[in-house]
């Protein structure tokens, strides 16, 4: 396998596909959020979402930005829209 795209592909498939980075990812597609809005909206604990946002962060999948005090995540890459539009329609 000399493309390394397969990889790539590979390795955001298994990033988002934890159910919980699913729900992240579809939330942050509605407007950007901080932390807290995110784990209120879907009633989870602060560290879980925070180790979550970490990892789809880490993969380059969502971006965070200081606003004052708060920090607030938004989806980096546009292609993952499509994919969770996709994902969505199929349920």
């Amino acid at each position: 396998m000399k493309d390394n795209s397969y990889l790539k592909w590979a390795d955001i498939f298994k990033t988002i596909g934890h159910p919980i980075r699913i729900k992240i990812i579809e939330t942050l597609l509605e407007n950007e959020k901080c932390v807290r809005n995110i784990w209120r909206y879907l009633d989870l604990p602060q560290s879980t979402v925070s180790q979550h946002l970490s990892i789809l962060r880490s993969k380059g999948i969502v971006e965070n930005e200081r606003e004052g005090s708060s920090v607030k995540y938004f989806v980096r890459d546009k292609k993952i829209e499509e994919i969770i539009k996709i994902i969505k329609s199929n349920k």
